[in-house]
């Protein structure tokens, strides 16, 4: 693999090492690209995401944090931040986050989070508007080797949230959170079906009132 291949070899998975890996992700040119890596293959991601992801990925985010702090359960979230594991894994998800004991483990001052040093997030999302395959597929066996107890993907196109709890090195496919008991994800694909036809304030407003119960 040299650089013009990759310039040119988006949003697939491409043979490569873990230090073309990092030539690629301290690459100024792949500033705003997020790159994946997993068993010897490198995936960067390049394409706009728009205002259906962004929206959704908006929604979600806020929604969780509404839910934990409704319930008092501690929580730090990161919108796309890097994980490493040396030599072998890396990934950026839309969304990530350290919940319960773990809220507070990754100190100020963090670039990337080295997970030789650091444990897994508790909980990884992906956006999934054009990469749903990819999200199911290889994306869910990289955060079932990283090692997350969950992770969704946000459906844009159905409107709906697939949500996995990881054990064991494999997942299987749940409807209610278990990072975040008592959290439905139905009603979350309630709260996403809202944002197609009303503002995130009536949807957040709703919400409230549903965690409140």
């Amino acid at each position: 693999m040299n650089k013009t291949q990759t310039q040119l070899t988006t949003d697939t998975w491409i043979t490569a090492t873990w230090e073309e890996y990092i030539q690629i992700f301290e690459d100024p040119s792949y500033e705003k690209a997020k790159v994946y890596y997993h068993k010897g293959k490198l995936r960067i991601e390049m394409s706009p995401l728009g205002n259906d992801h962004a929206k959704d990925h908006a929604v979600i985010m806020g929604a969780i944090v509404l839910f934990a702090t409704t319930k008092n359960i501690p929580l730090s979230s990161r919108d796309n931040c890097t994980y490493r594991k040396t030599g072998c894994r890396a990934a950026q998800p839309d969304a990530s986050y350290y919940i319960g004991e773990n809220a507070d483990v990754i100190p100020w001052g963090t670039s990337f989070i080295e997970l030789d040093i650091y444990p897994p997030p508790t909980l990884v999302i992906e956006v999934a508007n054009t990469s749903l395959s990819d999200d199911k597929g290889e994306k869910r066996l990289l955060y079932e080797a990283l090692n997350v107890a969950e992770y969704w993907i946000v459906d844009v196109q159905k409107v709906e949230i697939i949500a996995f709890a990881v054990a064991n090195n494999g997942s299987r496919k749940i409807d209610r959170s278990q990072v975040l008991p008592g959290l439905d994800i139905s009603l979350l694909n309630e709260a996403l079906q809202r944002t197609r036809r009303t503002n995130e304030t009536q949807v957040y407003a709703w919400l409230l009132q549903q965690f409140q119960v």
